[in-house]
């Protein structure tokens, strides 16, 4: 059954604006009708008609020559009433600030999207690259330390079907794709209390987390640190990062009580 028959509010017209919008990312910056229509599914006429809606409406940028589409400014103005509507990262900030400066490398604030992290603040270090350094970037759940701390936190059926379900990418050569072993992990998590990950997104990156825990007890983000595996090891780690990292996530956590 379609959205439009088990949603009497369902307007199908808006849908297809939001494919055509989602279908811009990282790998998909500047887009053509053509290659919209084929992200999308759409058949090129609808996606004409739509895009150039978005490009009239403020939504879209269209190139004069090549008439290829790329994002506004209006999709920053969209982040920013997010950012002013989430509590969470307003009353995060001044304790994510703080643990970036006493600890040099890379803070991120992350919370949980369906299958995927997003990190929704991000204050990165000197090494860090562009990429890194974006908010909004998603990462497969399963494969970060993040993911896994806040999983960790759930029900143990919740647990279960996540990690026989939810989507894997491998994004170096050592990303982790056998689901018994992630399993694994993260039973450990639960035991310990953080997270910690090797290689998962960038090869010699080592990724430790700890969860935001809301009212429940259940964790609805993560304080997530990224440094280098040549310059630190699991030892060091737990002596000169953990403790700041658990510190940060349990002066947030309370934010999400009522």
């Amino acid at each position: 059954m379609t959205k439009s028959k088990q949603n009497t509010l369902f307007v199908g017209t808006l849908a297809k604006g939001l494919r055509v919008l989602r279908a811009f990312d990282e790998t998909h910056t500047e887009l053509s009708l053509v290659e919209l229509a084929s992200l999308t599914g759409l058949d090129k006429s609808a996606v004409q008609r739509l895009a150039n809606t978005l490009h009239l409406e403020g939504m879209l940028d269209k190139d004069p020559v090549t008439r290829r589409y790329r994002p506004t400014h209006a999709w920053l103005q969209l982040a920013y009433a997010y950012y002013w509507s989430n509590p969470l990262v307003a009353r995060a900030m001044p304790k994510l600030i703080d643990l970036s400066q006493r600890l040099g490398e890379t803070v991120n604030l992350a919370e949980l999207s369906g299958d995927r992290i997003i990190y929704t603040a991000r204050l990165p270090c000197t090494r860090t690259i562009f990429a890194a350094s974006v908010p909004g970037r998603t990462v497969p759940a399963l494969n970060t330390s993040a993911g896994q701390v806040i999983l960790a936190t759930h029900p143990s059926d919740e647990r279960d079907a996540a990690i026989r379900d939810w989507h894997l990418h491998a994004h170096t050569s050592r990303t982790t794709l056998d689901r018994a072993e992630i399993a694994r992990q993260i039973g450990t998590v639960v035991q310990n209390g953080f997270a910690i990950t090797h290689d998962q997104m960038i090869l010699s990156e080592i990724g430790i987390a700890c969860a935001i825990r809301g009212p429940d007890s259940r964790g609805r983000a993560a304080v997530h640190c990224s440094v280098s595996a040549h310059h630190w090891d699991e030892a060091r780690i737990k002596a000169k990062i953990l403790p700041w990292l658990l510190d940060a996530a349990n002066a947030i956590s309370p934010i999400l009580r009522p």
